[in-house]
């Protein structure tokens, strides 16, 4: 039987060659609020958000959030509504700069998609407009963005001090996804995660995240594992506002 290591909270992210990309800023980005800018991809506009800190220092970290399926284009919510959107806007100082963009109605965080790719793209920009610490970039998400998390860490390995997957999924879900062997979750046994997931989730069984930590603990690594009992799929706003995980994230810089 899996050992889990299983702490109860009590507080409740390359475009293709081929892509032609442009951000447009908006006319300035207002520190302390999620600003809401767009980035031009082959003639079309694509909304993204971001959040500046308040009086951001040089060098500050930067984390990169994907939403779930609900939050796409389309959705009923907007990607900065769910997830650590709220959770921000709880904070009296948040120090990341928190990027959060959306993929299209039929898309995905699949790493070798194009959404995926327009992130990646929109991250670049966002360090080279910004003075952000390339050594402490975060990649977090939940549901199909925990699913983006893992596929983008083993994509990008080398680009994030560390990741947060909530209630993520790696193994094949349904007929949209085929799955990652693991082979590719045993190639990021090093790098530091914090992966996130209720018991009771009737959306992604938490036999996921139980599977993928016994993989990468098997591999050597050591995750970090966090299972609420009695929460359903929503757990992701135990773990946003827990602010262990922030500073867990400021704790593990690239060297």
């Amino acid at each position: 039987m899996l050992s889990l290591l299983t702490l109860v909270l009590s507080t409740t992210f390359l475009a293709g060659d081929q892509m032609a990309t442009r951000t447009t800023k908006s006319a300035r980005d207002e520190a302390g609020q999620i600003n809401k800018k767009t980035f031009s991809q082959n003639g079309k506009e694509y909304p993204y958000w971001l959040y500046v800190p308040k009086g951001a220092k040089k060098d500050a970290p930067l984390i990169l959030f994907l939403h779930g399926s609900g939050e796409r284009e389309g959705g009923n919510k907007g990607p900065q509504e769910v997830g650590i959107g709220p959770a921000i806007a709880k904070q009296k100082d948040f120090p990341f700069y928190v990027i959060i963009p959306q993929f299209s109605k039929q898309g995905s965080w699949k790493a070798e998609g194009d959404d995926a790719k327009r992130a990646m793209a929109i991250l670049d920009e966002v360090v080279k407009e910004h003075s952000i610490d390339t050594k402490r970039l975060y990649l977090t998400g939940l549901s199909m963005g925990g699913n983006g998390t893992w596929e983008n860490a083993v994509a990008y390995p080398n680009k994030w001090a560390a990741i947060a997957p909530v209630c993520g999924y790696h193994t094949k879900m349904g007929n949209f996804y085929s799955g990652m062997g693991d082979d590719a979750l045993k190639s990021i046994k090093d790098l530091p995660c914090w992966c996130f997931h209720g018991d009771k989730d009737g959306s992604v069984n938490v036999k996921q995240s139980r599977e993928a930590m016994k993989i990468l603990w098997n591999a050597g690594g050591h995750p970090n594992y966090t299972e609420y009992p009695g929460v359903p799929h929503n757990c992701w706003d135990l773990a946003y506002n827990n602010p262990e995980l922030y500073r867990w994230f400021l704790a593990n810089g690239k060297k």
